[in-house]
């Protein structure tokens, strides 16, 4: 089978390999679409020694790795080939989404024509989503909902921004922070606004333009994916007892999230959350969000599997909007 995997240069490539056979606990499934994540560049890279150090978030890039051939891609949307002899929730011909990574030396490989997963990390895919849009929402719907929910239950009234809202995990949160009669603001590049204000967001900032950190006006939540500006600029945009919560960006700065969020919070009351993504998580709540009309996922491409290295490049220079999909057939 084709996959995109971690060359002997540390560079990905799309090569033939062998394709897997499923444990008794797994699924053996055939990859309709996949979509990009920053853990799938980092699987298939090697990231610089701090982002190495940053466990909680990147065991399965260490350096201490075993060498062998990786196989990058988080979430996947296809069709179940064969099942393990211990398999009771599906069947061949299902069609299954999910996030098959896992925070050690296994998992991940979705960026190929067959993968197997264990049968937990799946759902039954709604017969109304297309395997694109389904490929779109674990991981990203993951880490937004596991933002949304950092500070508490969200209230009707409350003004929230999400950093990097154009992007997989904002385009989600913000349909869901919706629901709730949140007020959101998003902050991104200007080419994203007209998308972003068609699905919900009720203020767009162009960070080439503004300083949301600098502006005087407060939010009860801001939901970081980039952490590119000083934890005193973000303790400065929030209100009092707000919460400040991130998903990803520069390894400085997550370090110093981490070691003084515990300090932050008792001299002033406001909290500094860095999630860690739990592999999953709300995949349930969007499924039902989606099935009821609440929820589009924003597909960016897709992009056919020998047309990786674009999709790879579009996604690097964070042009996307919504999510990179990879379609394997």
């Amino acid at each position: 089978m084709k996959a995109i995997v971690r060359g002997a240069s540390g560079s990905p490539e799309l090569r033939n390999v062998a394709a897997p056979v499923p444990a008794e606990n797994e699924v053996l499934v055939r990859v309709h679409a996949s979509s990009l994540n920053d853990y799938d560049l980092f699987i298939l890279g090697r990231p610089p020694l701090p982002a190495r150090m940053l466990g909680t978030f990147l065991r399965a890039v260490s350096a201490s790795a075993p060498p062998r051939v990786r196989i990058g891609g988080s979430d996947v949307a296809g069709s179940v080939v064969a099942v393990g002899s211990r398999v009771e929730s599906f069947r061949p011909g299902d069609a299954v989404f999910g996030d098959v990574s896992s925070f050690g030396f296994g998992g991940f490989g979705a960026f190929a024509e067959y993968v197997c997963a264990p049968q937990a990390a799946l759902l039954p895919k709604p017969a109304g989503m297309t395997f694109e849009q389904a490929a779109a929402l674990p991981q990203a719907g993951a880490l937004a909902m596991q933002g949304l929910h950092a500070g508490g239950p969200l209230r009707s009234g409350q003004k929230i921004l999400i950093n990097g809202a154009g992007g997989g995990v904002g385009t989600i949160g913000v349909q869901v922070a919706k629901l709730q009669g949140v007020e959101v603001t998003g902050v991104d590049r200007a080419s994203k606004h007209k998308m972003m204000r068609s699905i919900g967001f009720d203020r767009v900032i162009d960070y080439q333009q503004e300083d949301f950190t600098k502006s005087g006006k407060r939010y009860d939540l801001i939901l970081d994916t980039k952490s590119n500006r000083s934890l005193f600029a973000y303790l400065r945009a929030l209100t009092p007892g707000g919460t400040y919560v991130t998903v990803g960006g520069q390894t400085a700065t997550l370090f110093r999230m981490l070691i003084l969020g515990g300090l932050i919070r008792l001299l002033t009351g406001k909290r500094i959350v860095v999630i860690k993504l739990k592999q999953n998580a709300f995949l349930s709540d969007l499924k039902e969000c989606f099935e009821a009309g609440h929820l589009a996922p924003v597909i960016d491409g897709p992009y056919k599997l020998s047309d990786w290295q674009d999709a790879f490049r579009h996604f690097s220079a964070a042009n996307q909007e919504g999510k990179v999909i990879l379609t394997m057939v």
